[in-house]
């Protein structure tokens, strides 16, 4: 009777608990047995290995009973990850690697039938964990997410194309040729990133515009609203190419999330800010996350970017209200019967809407459409969405349609590397007054940061009384108003200020 251990990991939302891959080979009745809580993935991994074990030459241990557990029993384990530590504990029990040699490293990769070792989920995952929760350990990966869990400062990465080269770096250390060592991942080169949409291309909408390098700015949600083929896509797919580039610490909370998803991240998209855009037949577990067990959801995949919601009335409307939550704290807890899990879903909402059912409310001047939809057919269509949804939306900004005339005879408009440069530079005050965004301005810290000029604060007091407005709307008021002057250099909010920032919370009406 013989025993080996092999130390790898699974993926429990974005943890990745350590798990260890004990194999024991007994005389007995000729038998591969798997325990541990694994998935079908998981248990389809018998057959992998032992036809990846024979096709790179290796002796498979057919006359013994093989029980192979992965330890701790309660935690799911799902994926091909786990095919690498159970083949090497195989080798590790029958005597044909040494044992010894396993110490000191985690494994995890999926065999071909070849031996060939493909890539798995969650790779910066796995680094992160490892630097956090053993340090000291090398990780061994498969070539293709051995180039992402590099980015991971701090861990000792090393690749492997093969199950022949892993097992080659495991051989006794008395044999007569010395024993090679597996390289060291290094970060791949990314390509040369193509050219961002460029605000440039926007004629005209200089009010939008605005709304949208206030948005960059703060990082504040933004709703464009007006009829088709005004430029409300257009203005969105934009906004990115206005944020600051991404800190080492978001690119890699990023990288953990896109990683942990079917497709993965690809290391050209490394450091690149999200942009989801998910189509509005989307259901609420797609936006949120959702599974068993949890997997993140949209708004947890544009973590750091930017998340646009085209068509927003036509979604699903219980899963709008699933936004609500996240658009304030930052984060969602997927709570399942047998597991929760808690991702990050600080995201930048950008939502565009047609005014009515038609399209043409208000563009008759413009384009000689006219709208055809009643006053109650309009309301009706604006209230899809619900008032505390709206509440957490910033910017609420009209996107008016143009003649053609008009629209040929504008010029271009700013480059968005100019208008970058001056969100940079808000984001930077910003930065240095409290360390974050303006939009992350907690009620407590507005008396202090954002506290406007007296004759601003008895405007905004009457705006908002005339106007009905919430705590979290006057808050929200506030929190643009401090971008806005963080834009002008300003050190407090004036009344400019504060009537700037009232033109973009209009909110919907149905009458006009």
């Amino acid at each position: 009777m013989s025993l080996a251990v092999v130390v790898s990991r699974a993926l429990d939302g974005l943890d990745a608990p350590e798990v260890h891959v004990e194999v024991q080979l007994a005389p007995g009745l000729p038998s591969f047995t798997l325990v541990g809580l694994a998935d079908t993935e998981v248990k389809e991994a018998r057959e992998r290995v032992r036809a990846a074990l024979q096709q790179s030459g290796f002796n498979f241990p057919h006359n013994k009973r093989i029980t192979v557990n992965l330890a701790p029993a309660d935690l799911p384990k799902e994926s091909g990850r786990f095919d690498l530590p159970i083949a090497l504990g195989i080798l590790a029990a029958d005597g044909q690697i040494d044992a010894t040699r396993l110490a000191g490293s985690e494994y995890a990769g999926e065999l071909s039938l070849a031996g060939e070792l493909r890539p798995v989920r969650g790779a910066v995952a796995l680094a992160l964990a490892v630097r956090r929760g053993a340090p000291g350990r090398r990780l061994v990966l498969p070539e293709a997410s051995a180039t992402l869990a590099a980015r991971v400062a701090g861990v000792d990465v090393r690749c492997a194309s093969h199950l022949l080269e892993v097992v080659a770096s495991l051989r006794p250390a008395d044999v007569a040729d010395p024993v090679p060592e597996l390289p060291r991942a290094r970060p791949a080169e990314p390509p040369p990133r193509p050219p961002a949409p460029d605000l440039r291309d926007v004629k005209g909408q200089a009010g939008a515009k605005r709304a949208l390098e206030i948005a960059a700015a703060g990082q504040h949600s933004v709703l464009f609203i007006g009829p088709p083929g005004t430029g409300k896509s257009m203005l969105a797919q934009r906004l990115a190419g206005l944020l600051p580039p991404m800190d080492d610490d978001e690119a890699l909370a990023s990288a953990a999330l896109q990683g942990l998803t079917a497709g993965g991240l690809a290391d050209d998209g490394f450091g690149q800010r999200p942009v989801r855009c998910p189509h509005h037949s989307a259901s609420a577990p797609a936006l949120v996350g959702g599974g068993s067990p949890p997997r993140p959801g949209e708004i947890s995949l544009a973590h750091g970017g930017v998340l646009f919601l085209d068509e927003l009335p036509e979604f699903p409307r219980h899963a709008l209200e699933a936004l609500r939550e996240p658009l304030e704290s930052g984060r969602i807890t997927l709570s399942r019967a047998a597991r929760q899990a808690s991702y990050p879903a600080r995201f930048q909402l950008v939502a565009a809407m047609n005014p009515c059912p038609c399209g043409w409310r208000g563009a008759q001047a413009a384009t000689g459409r006219a709208c055809r939809c009643t006053t109650e057919a309009v309301l009706r269509y604006q209230a899809r969405l619900s008032g505390p949804l709206l509440d957490r939306i910033d910017l609420q900004v009209e996107v008016p349609a143009a003649k053609p005339a008009e629209l040929l005879a504008q010029p271009d408009g700013e480059a968005s590397a100019t208008v970058a440069t001056r969100v940079a530079a808000a984001r930077a005050r910003a930065q240095q007054r409290q360390g974050h965004a303006n939009a992350l301005l907690e009620p407590a810290q507005l008396d202090t940061l954002a506290a406007p000029q007296p004759e601003a604060l008895a405007f905004l007091r009457t705006a908002a009384e005339r106007l009905g407005w919430s705590g979290r709307g006057l808050h929200r008021t506030l929190k643009v108003a401090r971008t806005i002057a963080d834009l002008a250099g300003a050190e407090q909010i004036s009344v400019a200020h504060i009537a700037e920032a009232l033109q973009f919370r209009r909110g919907l009406v149905g009458e006009g």
